[in-house]
């Protein structure tokens, strides 16, 4: 096999990006307080930003967009995705959203009340705000190995049985509307879950008579993990493994603008005709007509056509080979990665590569920084201003990883692209103790990292 990744497709249509000089880029993080996220994207030379919402669609996307109907009840386009919704998940029962902080935003609204507790292996950022929001308590179970960069498991995104046993005997079941299963984890470096784990967590949720619902972005890079890693599924296609998970599953909630291959859309689903009319009500204040939800008719074709061409093993093959092209490159620069290579992103031990950097100065922040600094490369930090916290008496919790991901849209960058990145990364490591961190200057009372501001901390 050739170390070089080939791209399974032609190139249609371009768009320019260009490359500014550090001196521009210097005046523009300084104008957006530090945060990269306050960029605009026309200064952006190559954007890790997110794999939400930034692939390039295909050619059958685009053609199916014309068919889109445009109804306000009813609409053709939603029986449309409906079908492949069933086909692929296993679900009568569903609700189109914007995306998927909508779906949660409805899900934890109806079901999670003061006291309750949700575990996860790992919720993410919105998955947690949403759970907060109504004064629920997000609990991360993941198993240990997650923590540990040395450790090569296949399934480092399990949920560890015993901590949810715990659980659910800590809280009692009453108190515990809903078990949810991260596929890929992505809080814990893109890592996928296992069928046996999933079959494990089903077993002891349904024994507890407790639903058990996905957060389900990237499912179709947790099955390829799945068919590619884990005995017994090898000789079974994506479409199988993915079939297979859903049937363990009592619901789901989707940002289709990860593995559905679109810019926008998601989508809530659930097997209890019950509490499918409860979020049908609640939707229809909050998103919009069942069959539409906060999205034009063209937009549910699309993710109907996205969620078939996913499947593709050649193009999951290529998506995760990216990945693992550019993590080998940074690896051999002597950079600490999540190990093995998840499916969307790479994922840096920013506390090992700056570890002259304290907590409290945040590492990770002040990487994502540098990057963009040196290269024009925007990713992002999933560590201590994302998952930072204080105790009552005001002490900071830090969380365990301390992590810059580079999260890469589907479909969009080339192998030069990841090339430049690489002699980036080259240029930083030789001179990365003299990186300096940063202090808070402003920050929302949630999900601070979407619009906190923040200046250099000094020596």
């Amino acid at each position: 096999m050739p170390k070089y990744i080939v791209e399974p497709f032609r190139i249609k249509s371009v768009e320019p990006i260009k490359i500014t000089t550090r001196k521009h880029r210097e005046a523009i993080l300084k104008d957006a307080h530090y945060n990269p996220f306050l960029v605009k994207s026309e200064d952006i030379f190559v954007d890790f930003l997110s794999d939400s919402g930034t692939a390039a669609m295909s050619q059958e996307q685009w053609a199916a967009l014309q068919t889109g109907d445009e109804a306000y009840a009813g609409c053709r386009s939603f029986y449309e995705l409906k079908k492949v919704v069933k086909e692929l998940f296993g679900f009568e029962n569903f609700i189109p959203t914007h995306q998927g902080r909508a779906a949660e935003n409805i899900l934890f609204s109806t079901i999670v009340k003061e006291g309750c507790a949700v575990p996860s292996n790992m919720h993410f950022d919105t998955t947690e705000a949403n759970i907060l929001r109504n004064k629920g308590e997000p609990l991360n179970l993941v198993a240990d190995k997650a923590f540990d960069f040395n450790c090569k498991d296949s399934f480092k995104g399990d949920m560890d049985i015993k901590k949810l046993k715990k659980a659910i005997e800590e809280y009692g079941k009453e108190r515990i509307p809903v078990i949810m299963l991260t596929i890929t984890n992505n809080s814990g470096g893109g890592q996928p879950v296992s069928m046996e784990n999933i079959k494990e967590v089903s077993k002891v949720a349904h024994a507890a008579k407790i639903p058990f619902f996905f957060d389900a972005c990237r499912f179709a890079e947790n099955a390829y993990f799945i068919k590619q890693r884990e005995k017994g599924y090898s000789g079974k296609t994506v479409k199988e493994v993915v079939q297979e998970m859903f049937s363990y599953v009592d619901g789901f909630t989707m940002s289709a603008k990860k593995d559905g291959l679109v810019n926008i859309g998601g989508m809530l689903a659930v097997r209890d005709a019950k509490l499918f009319t409860e979020i049908k009500n609640l939707s229809i204040i909050i998103e919009g007509f069942p069959t539409y939800g906060g999205l034009a008719g063209r937009d549910l074709v699309a993710i109907a056509q996205g969620f078939k061409e996913v499947l593709d093993e050649s193009y999951l093959a290529y998506r995760t080979g990216q990945i693992k092209y550019l993590g080998e490159k940074l690896n051999d620069l002597g950079i600490q990665t999540i190990l093995p290579f998840g499916g969307h992103a790479v994922y840096i031990n920013a506390k090992h590569f700056l570890d002259h950097i304290p907590n409290e100065k945040f590492p990770a922040q002040s990487l994502v920084n540098e990057l963009y600094l040196e290269g024009g490369i925007r990713g992002v930090e999933i560590g201590n201003i994302m998952f930072g916290k204080k105790d009552k008496q005001g002490k900071d919790i830090w969380p365990k990883l301390d992590l810059v991901r580079l999260a890469f849209p589907r479909r969009v960058y080339t192998q030069s692209h990841l090339d430049y990145v690489a002699d980036v990364f080259e240029r930083i490591a030789k001179n990365k103790n003299k990186i300096k961190g940063y202090k808070i200057v402003y920050q929302a009372p949630s999900l601070r990292h979407f619009t906190i501001k923040l200046a250099p901390a000094g020596n």
